[in-house]
């Protein structure tokens, strides 16, 4: 692949600044030095590209809480009349139980993920039920809402890779994996979880000075934070900037007996970067990046093709709304 030159005016990301992305990727609060170490770069350059990389815009670092146990989730499908596209989803993009709101390139299709829990992980069903059965079917601007329940989540947007490090590069950055992550009951490593939250690379003296505690107990906090895994981070990242300009939600129908052997090898395919078993006629989902229509089309023909995959259906993603770490609007347009 040829790339141009990363700046912050929205190019393409050269072939460094992407390895230094995918590091951050594998642990999001990785000290510059021991990235310079596996990849072969310069702390300072590291600490300097990584500072224009983020003030610029191309990724944000996020910490994520561990998953809750009740966790639940509503697939939904909203057809707009056309031009009233942005106001239904403005609303849904600023409810906080809606994490994902995609607009379809045809203008005329919200594709959106309604979580379905509280808080403290108990079911908030009622939440979903005013949402689909009442105050979408009473908008004049929806002409069709479908909901499919979340039945199990291969990978999430966290789990994504930019497929640039060798597997020694990946497994020498990468924490090592916690099996049952311990919930976070402690106030004060609630209060450190939400002042990462937005972003996860605050300094340890700045948190020191937020949470009023000495620096070396807030490095040990934390520390014990990610060893438990109490916290973990999310590099939300501009696809664009690494040159994947196409953005697509594929819908798949795939036999009972083969939905988990084919949503587990999805999950590992590095343009995936959600996959999910629903219930519904597609029971499928997966989203997926690609540098251009070529990619997605040998996508859906030769590695779909080649799991045995029923049917396919595919929108493509005119924009993403609202994902973790990106909000683009503020303000309904009429």
């Amino acid at each position: 692949m040829t790339f141009a030159t990363a700046d912050s005016d929205g190019q393409v990301l050269d072939a460094r600044d992407q390895r230094l992305l995918a590091a951050l990727q594998c642990d999001g609060r990785l000290g510059a030095e021991r990235a310079a170490e596996v990849l072969g770069v310069g702390a300072r350059t590291v600490q300097r590209r990584w500072r224009a990389l983020l003030d610029g815009g191309a990724a944000r670092v996020l910490a994520l809480p561990p998953r809750p146990a009740g966790l639940g989730a509503t697939m939904l499908r909203v057809r707009v009349l056309r031009g009233r596209l942005d106001v239904i989803a403005a609303a849904l993009a600023a409810r906080e139980d809606i994490p994902f709101v995609d607009l379809s390139a045809t203008g005329d299709e919200i594709l959106a993920v309604q979580l379905t829990h509280t808080a403290n992980g108990r079911p908030a069903a009622g939440q979903r039920d005013r949402l689909l059965f009442r105050q979408l079917p009473g908008t004049q601007a929806v002409t069709d809402v479908t909901a499919a329940t979340v039945l199990h989540v291969f990978a999430e947007a966290a789990d994504w890779r930019l497929d640039v490090l060798t597997p020694a590069e990946r497994a020498a950055l990468t924490p090592a994996p916690v099996t049952e992550p311990t919930p976070v009951t402690d106030p004060t490593d609630r209060a450190l979880l939400a002042e990462l939250a937005a972003d996860a690379r605050l300094p340890a003296v700045t948190l020191a000075t937020t949470v009023g505690l000495p620096e070396s107990t807030v490095r040990r906090r934390l520390a014990a934070l990610v060893r438990s895994g109490g916290l973990r981070t999310h590099v939300a990242v501009d696809a664009r900037r690494l040159g994947l300009a196409v953005d697509a939600n594929v819908l798949l129908r795939v036999a009972p007996g083969r939905l988990d052997a084919v949503g587990r090898a999805l999950a590992a395919h590095p343009a995936v970067h959600g996959a999910l078993a629903t219930t519904g006629e597609a029971n499928l989902n997966v989203a997926v990046w690609f540098r251009d229509l070529a990619g997605l089309y040998a996508f859906i023909t030769r590695d779909l093709g080649a799991l045995g995959v029923d049917a396919a259906e595919t929108v493509i993603v005119g924009e993403a709304l609202k994902r973790p770490g990106v909000t683009r609007v503020t303000a309904p347009r009429r």
